[in-house]
């Protein structure tokens, strides 16, 4: 065990050299796996991905999605409800559950709808959506307009102890825009998004927070003002979690370029001030998670004018290498990447991960000298829409283990 570069399980306060036994009751052997060089660490857990079945088979699938997962390294992902029909029913989740079961790669937990039909008009019927296996709820893709709704949402929410996602955005500021509002967009010729369209709702919703007493989770954090009040929230006790995606710490609006649809998302990628926050924001722990934010969308639906291109990045094959990156940057430590990826967003969902004792296998083998280029061929996602396609990229996961299960091996 002394050639492995170390075990690292946040949970347990220690990284170190060892090894790590593997008992699989069921054939009566150990499992010996050569770590040489390598790291161990608990199954990385991405809580924000869109699997895109039911209804959208033609972006990506449970199964094809979940087996990105696991090449990157995941050994759970979090699905968004904005399914075709919509992720509001408990037929909805346990499809999604029996699904990625089936399949047999990364498990999808369930994110279940906070209003029905993401229509922000009323609410689902949240006890039915946690007994089928939903862990939080959320209109990912739309934001909860109504600060009624949402209050109420909250408190109903906070008796189930479910964690409420916000995707912040105030509608009225964002309608129309394309891309984020400043010099680029002028150049180009864009209509903007402004950061205010963004922390204006990160505020709400932290008030709404204050007053309910509700555990609140802010979703893709862009922006300078939103790491701001995140971070003032946290000083005042206030129950409020947040993430951001390596999109967001890796590039800027000047990516976009001459109208590159692979730079199209929601929220906008933002400035270079906005970058620099969002990174001391991870350093700080004032952002806890780093998700993906995995949208895929077909050739056709980004091979078009900026303005008609659908938002949205894969991200489930490099966010790995993007995070490990920042390890080398010197940004934080490789502990406090892996409490960002796989015990953070387990704790915030009340999820049973970690390497301890008599709890079943599952574990990340990384490699952080692995060098690889980001092409579409090997990209296991059956959307290959990604900025980062050409980039020669640091670390990967070798090993991806699930139950005890091998789901992936380089």
């Amino acid at each position: 065990g002394e050639n492995i570069l170390g075990i690292i399980d946040p949970n347990q306060y220690h990284e170190d050299a060892g090894c790590v036994i593997f008992n699989d009751k069921k054939l009566h052997i150990d499992q010996w796996i050569d770590a040489t060089n390598k790291l161990v660490a608990p199954g990385l857990i991405d809580m924000h991905v869109h699997l895109r079945e039911p209804g959208y088979e033609y972006k990506e699938t449970i199964a094809t999605g979940c087996r990105a997962a696991a090449s990157g390294g995941f050994t759970a992902v979090c699905a968004m409800p904005n399914t075709k029909p919509v992720n509001d029913t408990s037929q909805v989740t346990e499809f999604i559950i029996n699904k990625s079961i089936e399949a047999g790669f990364a498990y999808a937990y369930p994110i279940a709808a906070i209003s029905v039909g993401l229509q922000g008009q009323s609410m689902c019927e949240y006890a039915e959506l946690k007994q089928a296996g939903a862990v939080a709820l959320s209109d990912d893709g739309k934001p909860v307009s109504s600060p009624q709704l949402m209050r109420r949402a909250m408190e109903y929410a906070k008796i189930l102890d479910m964690p409420i996602i916000s995707h912040c955005e105030e509608l009225t500021l964002s309608s129309g825009g394309v891309m984020n509002e400043g010099k680029v967009a002028t150049r180009l010729g864009l209509l903007g998004i402004p950061n205010v369209s963004e922390s204006i709702m990160v505020i709400r919703d932290i008030a709404l927070s204050e007053l309910t007493g509700a555990p609140l989770h802010i979703a893709h954090v862009s922006t300078y003002e939103s790491v701001r009040a995140i971070r003032e929230a946290k000083k005042n006790g206030i129950r409020v979690t947040a993430e951001t995606a390596p999109h967001y710490f890796t590039l800027t609006e000047e990516a976009v370029g001459k109208y590159n649809t692979h730079a199209k998302m929601s929220p906008p990628l933002r400035t270079e001030k906005d970058r620099q926050a969002i990174l001391e924001g991870l350093a700080d722990g004032t952002i806890d998670v780093i998700a993906t934010d995995h949208a895929p969308h077909a050739t056709t639906e980004k091979n078009v004018e900026f303005d008609k291109a659908a938002n949205g990045i894969i991200g489930l094959e490099t966010a790995l290498p993007l995070g490990l990156k920042l390890v080398r940057d010197g940004i934080f430590s490789i502990e406090m990447l892996i409490e960002k990826m796989s015990t953070n967003p387990a704790k915030i969902l009340r999820l049973p991960y970690g390497m301890c004792k008599n709890r079943s296998a599952d574990l990340t083998i990384i490699d952080p000298s692995y060098l690889f280029q980001v092409t579409p061929e090997t990209l296991y996602s059956k959307s290959k829409n990604t900025p980062f396609e050409g980039w020669n990229v640091q670390g990967k996961a070798i090993l991806t283990m699930r139950s005890g299960k091998i789901i992936h091996q380089a």
